[in-house]
């Protein structure tokens, strides 16, 4: 795809929204009651990371980036 800059700029914020997203369900889904904050913190940086690098991936493959 020849896409524009401003246009692959946009794409990528919203795969950071996206992944930011994803991380914050991930870390509040793995917090468990009298357990430590740090841990799901560590969780949803963990996932975050995770999903932006699968994201980015994929869509540099497609050609969009």
């Amino acid at each position: 795809m020849n896409l524009s800059f401003g246009v692959k700029v946009l794409v990528v914020i919203t795969c950071i929204l996206f992944s930011a997203l994803v991380g914050v369900g991930g870390g509040w889904l793995s917090h468990k009651p009298g357990g430590y904050k740090r841990d799901a913190v560590l969780v949803g940086g963990g996932t975050f990371g995770g999903t932006l690098t699968l994201v980015l991936l994929v869509l540099a493959t497609l050609g969009v980036l």
